[in-house]
């Protein structure tokens, strides 16, 4: 049995007397240690499934299975990196991580194990020389390390991410792709993401779900990355089979954009 089992989700809203039917009949498998991406176009549900998987919204039919429980609510065992890294600007960046850790593991970890969980998880992302920083002094990318290392440092038994390097340079976005696949394959955490980016979802995958568009978007096809790990960046740049993959992706997202458009017209 799946580790992760999103089954047969609706997700409709209603605002204003008018329903809108965002999510219809969502499928999907995931298994331990698996790194699996979202992607599709704006307004496609990417987010919505995101969060019904966290326990932020409730799916109007269907459900969530995690490792054999129900999701009705949110939890540590699922935690949550955005694209804004939601820091406390107040709190140096040893304290941000350290309100997770003592909310997770305050009875379980002493005081001193909280403290060393707290520092290494903090090494994993290389943010140990900033630990009495507070937000406003640390670059956007040193934010979103300090955000994953919160979450990390939860131990989830799913980590996802929801666009977390949208709002980052390409040369800091590039390299936090890199920290993220080598804390994935030393953790062999499950990571659900959702991104906008082809060659993004390529390289940190190892199966990309590709939405159709909303409204009632659904799973439209599921694309199986055959690529070994570690992955370099630098390696894939004329591997064929990572540009057959770039090039499924967008072949996909191409067709899906383009039918709407041409039957409107």
């Amino acid at each position: 049995m799946s580790y992760l089992r999103i089954e047969n989700v609706d997700m409709t809203f209603n605002t204003g007397g008018r329903s809108n039917n965002i999510l219809k009949n969502v499928n999907l498998k995931v298994e331990r240690g698996e790194f699996i991406s979202i992607i599709g176009h704006s307004g496609c549900g990417k987010s919505t499934v995101l969060n019904i998987v966290a326990g932020l919204l409730k799916a109007t039919n269907g459900g969530v299975i995690l490792d054999g429980k129900e999701v009705n609510e949110p939890g540590p065992d699922r935690s949550v990196v955005f694209q804004n890294h939601s820091l406390l600007p107040w709190l140096t960046v040893y304290e941000n991580v350290a309100l997770a850790v003592d909310q997770v593991f305050g009875r379980s970890k002493t005081k001193a194990e909280r403290h060393d969980w707290i520092v290494k998880n903090l090494e994993l992302v290389h943010m140990t020389h900033a630990l009495h920083k507070r937000p406003a002094e640390i670059s956007g990318g040193m934010k979103q390390r300090v955000g994953i290392a919160r979450a990390l440092a939860m131990q989830p038994k799913v980590l996802l991410l929801d666009e977390p390097f949208g709002a980052l340079d390409a040369l800091t976005r590039a390299k936090l792709q890199d920290e993220v696949m080598r804390i994935q394959v030393e953790l062999q955490n499950t990571i659900l993401m959702i991104t906008h980016d082809v060659d993004e979802a390529v390289l940190l995958s190892d199966r990309i779900v590709m939405m159709t568009n909303g409204p009632s978007a659904t799973v439209g096809e599921i694309l199986t990355v055959p690529l070994a790990r570690p992955r370099k960046r630098v390696d894939l740049v004329e591997d064929p089979v990572y540009l057959q993959c770039r090039a499924t992706v967008l072949k996909f997202l191409y067709e899906r954009h383009a039918v709407p458009v041409a039957a409107a017209g």
